[in-house]
């Protein structure tokens, strides 16, 4: 159709008109094809004819055609060449960048271990903050023994951090059995402290005649019972010096920043849900008279067993463990029930299963809806070392002494602290906290104390039972092959129920 006051037609096309031309083409060429295979005719393929013998300079076109094919092998080789050596290159460089960090990160861990010693003979009271998730496994028996065998009569005191997290009855639990060995502090540090003091928005709160929400992050208890305690303490031993310093001590992510910025008032110190932000010494006044003193993390020894690492999640960091492992061990210790309950996630048979479900809900999908299992389980270790889930463990039955501690000693570490104002104290903490309820708390076991590094000379590339580990291999490809093996029979179930359908 011509186009108005024009001579000639459009040449443009419509698509579908253009894609139904191409495709009776190709129809058209197809059948060719096929006519002539059915008759034996077969192309032929064009000969190069080469150089006629009655052709002049014959014995130069060849000579010349021999160089250039000659010029063209050898181009190819030394390309090749330039490839293999770019390869080495590369490879020789990444070997020389591994070497490299491997020594970085041994100094990083030396640094963190050096000043762990310097807090403890620098300091007349050390406090021990444990998690009151898992207060046994968060005890480093060989920092409590540097303590009793270190010289000037130092008194160590647990303070029993995040009981928020934790049901009233196991934290009382926890208390009663704890105070048995040395005295316990019932402490619940606040976890949003900026740049104004907390006290600042209390007095605002008060003055405002607003309800003071005592369930938020800012809200702290045990400060004032413990800067009483210590300040008492100072008072008594007033007469040997004029200060006194108190260390704060323990394993990474307990809360020992967040307790010293919860008694100071003001955000002294970085804190953070991340690990290791502490890295080097630092002293903070609270009292005229009492000084603490911030120290980094206990490295914890390679040589704990894999299931005690995982339920500090040491071994992901350290890059010992991936973050599968480490869930399906912690998955193993718990109850799937409570799981289910407190993820909201229907049954599952093993942790690859769990970790399927958990990343469809939060939305954690690959490339065609494929359940991204790395990322779900990085997040719910997140969950776990952070103050999201509400996890306890079972206080044991029967405790007894450790080897380093006596029936003497329990009875000197117990002396100079008014024991009396210490409990009066605890059941007031234990009053304003708002704890979760006992059965929307996951359960599991504690393995037990954790054993540190506390100098260079204990740093050792020590490795666990090479066996303990090679059953740990065993035990995942175990459940892995279960799991496609169920997966296969049921889907195997649901075809034949489908052809039995369709049958009918």
């Amino acid at each position: 159709m011509k186009r108005p006051k024009l001579r000639k037609a459009s040449k443009r096309l419509s698509c579908a008109k253009r894609y139904k031309i191409q495709k009776k083409v190709r129809e058209h060429n197809k059948k060719l094809r096929k006519e002539a295979k059915k008759k034996g005719v077969s192309k032929q393929v064009k000969k190069d004819p080469g150089v006629p013998s009655s052709a002049p300079f014959k014995e130069e076109v060849l000579r010349e055609a021999e160089q250039r094919r000659l010029q063209v092998e050898e181009k190819e080789r030394r390309k090749q060449a330039k490839k293999e050596e770019r390869a080495q290159k590369r490879k020789k460089e990444k070997e020389a960048a591994s070497k490299e960090t491997e020594p970085k990160a041994k100094k990083a861990r030396q640094v963190k271990d050096k000043h762990c010693t310097p807090v403890i003979d620098a300091s007349d009271v050390v406090l021990e903050v444990l998690d009151a998730r898992d207060p046994l496994g968060c005890r480093c028996p060989q920092l409590e023994e540097a303590v009793l065998k270190s010289e000037g009569n130092k008194k160590l005191l647990l303070v029993l951090n995040k009981i928020d997290l934790v049901p009233k009855e196991n934290v009382e639990r926890w208390i009663k059995c704890l105070q048995q060995e040395f005295p316990v502090v019932a402490f619940k540090a606040s976890t949003h402290i900026q740049d104004k003091s907390v006290q600042a928005k209390k007095s605002r709160i008060v003055a405002s005649n607003e309800v003071l929400d005592r369930s938020r992050g800012a809200a702290c208890f045990g400060n004032a019972g413990l800067t009483e305690l210590l300040t008492s303490y100072a008072t008594v031993n007033a007469q040997n010096q004029a200060l006194l310093r108190v260390g704060v001590v323990g394993f990474p992510n307990v809360g020992k920043s967040s307790l010293i910025n919860s008694m100071k008032g003001i955000l002294a110190c970085n804190a953070g849900v991340k690990r290791g932000i502490t890295k080097s010494m630092q002293e903070v006044h609270i009292m005229k008279n009492v000084k603490l003193i911030d120290s980094p993390g206990i490295v914890a020894s390679p040589s704990n067993p894999p299931v005690s690492l995982s339920l500090r999640s040491l071994q992901v960091e350290e890059g010992k463990e991936s973050v599968l492992e480490a869930v399906r061990t912690l998955l193993k210790q718990c109850d799937n029930t409570q799981i289910m309950l407190q993820y909201n996630v229907s049954d599952f048979r093993n942790s690859l299963e769990f970790l399927s479900l958990f990343a469809k809900k939060r939305g954690y999908l690959q490339k065609g809806g494929v359940p991204n299992t790395e990322q779900a389980a990085t997040a719910f270790l997140a969950d776990w070392t952070g103050a999201k889930l509400s996890y306890h463990c079972k206080v044991p039955e029967n405790i007894s002494l450790p080897a380093y501690l006596s029936e003497a000693v329990v009875a000197e570490m117990q002396k100079g602290w008014n024991l009396d104002k210490l409990r009066t104290n605890n059941d007031e903490t234990l009053k304003g906290v708002k704890f979760p309820n006992q059965a929307s708390s996951i359960t599991f076991i504690s393995k037990g104390l954790t054993a540190g590094l506390l100098s260079i000379s204990d740093i050792s590339e020590e490795k666990p039972d090479a066996e303990a580990t090679e059953g740990e291999t065993a035990c995942v490809q175990d459940e892995v092959t279960d799991f496609f093996s169920e997966l296969s029979d049921s889907t195997a179930v649901s075809s034949n129920r489908i052809r039995l359908v369709s049958w009918k």
